[in-house]
């Protein structure tokens, strides 16, 4: 009996400690590795980047337009008004429409390091939702977009053959038994 009193006295002290220390401002609860991970989850979920987040094929194709133009420096206004009307034509939109996407998509690439170093991690939300069409659209508007500034092309091609190897690898054809 007397070893049951001692563990009630030693638990009751420990919640009583742990209250004393939670109204001065100490919280453990911060020390529970559920809550932590969870914590760490919300965190990366809110504070990443949002260029490993695009699920759309649209904006995913007008992102890597914008990076392949982008891809040896900063854009020439004829590449500007190239991707303005291939945005245009390809994609059904008013000028309007096209400025804010070719907009959007400068401010999500940015400097462009994360889609030219991680581009499969990129593109890997969005592969899923394009379609054969749609990507063999992507691949001819990219084709386009590197052949705007020849002076500079290779970098260009080189970096929409890596994208065009990331939508073979990703995008098979529906076959006889699929």
């Amino acid at each position: 009996m007397h070893v049951v009193l001692g563990m009630l006295g030693t638990i009751v002290t420990i919640l009583i400690l742990l209250n004393r220390l939670a109204e001065a401002g100490i919280d453990l609860g911060g020390l529970n590795p559920f809550l932590w991970h969870r914590r760490r989850q919300w965190k990366k979920k809110l504070q990443g980047n949002p260029v490993y987040k695009i699920e759309s094929p649209l904006d995913m194709t007008a992102l890597l337009a914008t990076a392949t133009a982008k891809v040896d420096g900063d854009m020439s206004s004829d590449e500007k008004k190239a991707l303005l009307d291939m945005f245009q034509s390809e994609f059904g939109m008013n000028k309007k429409e096209a400025a804010e996407l070719l907009i959007a998509s400068a401010y999500l690439l940015g400097s462009g390091e994360e889609v030219r170093n991680d581009l499969e991690k990129v593109m890997q939300p969005s592969v899923a939702h394009f379609t054969e069409e749609q990507a063999a659209s992507a691949s001819k508007l990219l084709g386009a977009v590197s052949a705007i500034d020849e002076a500079d092309g290779e970098l260009k091609r080189e970096f929409v053959a890596r994208i065009e190897s990331v939508f073979q690898r990703q995008i098979k054809p529906a076959g006889k038994w699929d």
